[in-house]
C-alpha cells in the first residue's frame, strides 16, 4: 500500500504514483497489436512478398541481434514488445475489438528488409552479395 498518492495540488493522481493493477512481471498488457504476418517453421522463402519476389528467409543476414537465426514459427507485428529478446509472449483475442479505420484496414506488405542488422546492411541475401562481390579468396576454397 502507498500512504500518500501524490501532492496536494494538482488535485488528481498523477501517472507515476504506484497504484494497483497489471504492473507485475507476468502481467504486462498491451492491446491492439497489429499482426502483419505469421510464418511457419518449415516454410521456405517466407520473406518474399507479392511485389518483392526475391527468394529469402525472414532471418536477416547474420541473424537478429541478441537472438540469432529463427528456427521456429514466428509472428511479425507492428511496434515492439517490451523485455528481453527471447521472452515468451502470449497473444489472445481481444475482448473489445478495435473498430477504428486504422485497425480495420488490410495490410499488404510490399517489402521485408532482410539486410544485416549489424553495420550498414547492404545486401538482402547471401546470393545477392556473392553475385555483387564476385569470386573472393574464401569462396575459391
Amino acid at each position: 500500500k502507498v500512504a500518500c498518492i501524490g501532492a496536494w495540488h494538482p488535485a488528481n493522481v498523477t501517472y507515476h504514483v504506484a497504484r494497483a493493477g497489471q504492473n507485475g512481471y507476468h502481467h504486462r498488457t498491451e492491446i491492439n497489436k497489429k499482426i502483419y504476418r505469421i510464418g511457419l517453421k518449415d516454410q521456405e522463402n517466407d520473406a518474399s512478398t507479392a511485389t518483392d519476389l526475391t527468394e529469402k528467409n525472414i532471418t536477416p543476414m547474420g541473424g537478429f541481434p541478441h537472438y540469432g537465426v529463427i528456427t521456429n514459427d514466428w509472428v511479425m507485428i507492428k511496434g515492439g514488445i517490451i523485455g528481453p529478446t527471447k521472452r515468451v509472449i502470449t497473444f489472445r483475442k481481444t475482448i473489445r475489438p478495435n473498430t477504428s479505420i486504422r485497425a480495420r484496414e488490410e495490410i499488404t506488405l510490399s517489402f521485408i528488409d532482410t539486410a544485416s542488422n549489424f553495420g550498414h546492411g547492404r545486401f538482402q541475401s547471401a546470393q545477392e552479395k556473392a553475385k555483387f562481390m564476385g569470386p573472393t579468396k574464401n569462396s575459391q576454397k
